[in-house]
């Protein structure tokens, strides 16, 4: 029996951290009220950390004959549906929620930066014409209800913006001017001058903004996605910066990515583009960590865990 199994008490959860215990997770757990344990197989919870390679999840979970819950790392599942798939049996949460301030930061951030032409100004080696928009009074839509998304919306009404949510229900977002339902896209972006992707990738999304979307927004529109690559029709984007139809993109994920030195988009000055690094791996592991020890003392509990995922959904 290891030092860590030995703690394990017959009131507190035994948990597994996979692919092995680390002090941040190991810490979290205990102030969750659970024992970390290192055999998978003897634990009732698992938590899995970003370490974890999502392709061999499977072969990990096989050994939790004990498990009723597994907590993932991430916001967006779909790396981890084909584990999921696998033990359907199993209570999945997501770390949703847990980095919407930092990656609606990092929105605003792109926002604010195509619309004042700092894009353009950061490579200058002159002083040029002035250039540049207000966020204030723009029609915005922005794409997805989730964590990240209505964080979105809180900073964008510090600015006056119309907003328009589109998600996949068309329950009301209080902090919205107008939510629809992902049937009304179309509508929803005509006309539009900022368009903000934050949806979950699925099935149903994959490609969810190409050229015909591009085409009925405003003139000198931007696009910002900072949720997945795949959502985005990538050869539309391009082609409408070609052509001006965008004024610009700010992409924090591109599909495929990492996106390939060469690639058109590289030599597109009104594309910006930053390397998933709206919330880094120091931006994570602290809330990755509340969300743990949350969840753990709800486990222990029996209690409703925080960031159930909804499998049919696939989020």
């Amino acid at each position: 029996m290891t030092t860590l199994d030995a703690h394990a008490s017959t009131n507190a959860p035994r948990i597994a951290v996979l692919p092995k215990p680390t002090p941040a997770l190991v810490e979290s757990i205990t102030r969750g009220g659970g024992v970390t344990v290192t055999d998978p197989a003897e634990a009732e919870g698992l938590v899995v950390d970003f370490a974890l390679d999502p392709a061999v999840l499977e072969l990990h979970i096989r050994d939790g004959k004990r498990a009723r819950w597994v907590q993932l790392p991430r916001s967006g599942v779909d790396v981890f549906l084909p584990a999921i798939a696998t033990r359907p049996d199993l209570t999945w949460t997501s770390a949703k929620g847990c980095y919407a301030e930092a990656v609606a930061e990092h929105a605003m951030a792109l926002i604010l930066t195509l619309l004042r032409d700092l894009h353009h100004r950061v490579r200058a080696t002159s002083w040029g014409e002035p250039a540049g928009r207000s966020l204030h009074g723009l029609r915005v839509v922005v794409i997805g209800a989730g964590g990240v998304g209505l964080e979105t919306v809180r900073l964008l009404k510090c600015f006056s913006t119309q907003v328009t949510v589109v998600r996949r229900r068309p329950i009301s977002v209080a902090a919205a001017d107008r939510t629809v339902d992902v049937g009304r896209l179309g509508a929803a972006l005509d006309g539009a001058d900022v368009v903000v992707v934050a949806a979950a990738l699925t099935a149903q999304t994959r490609a969810l903004i190409g050229s015909k979307e591009l085409n009925v927004l405003a003139p000198g529109a931007i696009l910002v996605n900072v949720a997945r690559g795949e959502l985005v029709d990538t050869e539309a984007v391009v082609a409408a910066l070609e052509s001006g139809k965008l004024a610009a993109a700010g992409l924090d994920v591109t599909n495929p990515e990492p996106l390939p030195d060469g690639h058109r988009l590289w030599e597109i000055p009104q594309a910006l583009i930053t390397p998933h690094t709206a919330d880094t791996m120091q931006m994570r592991l602290p809330r990755f960590a509340e969300r743990v020890t949350e969840n753990v003392r709800r486990f222990a509990r029996h209690q409703p865990l925080t960031g159930v995922v909804d499998v049919a959904s696939g989020y």
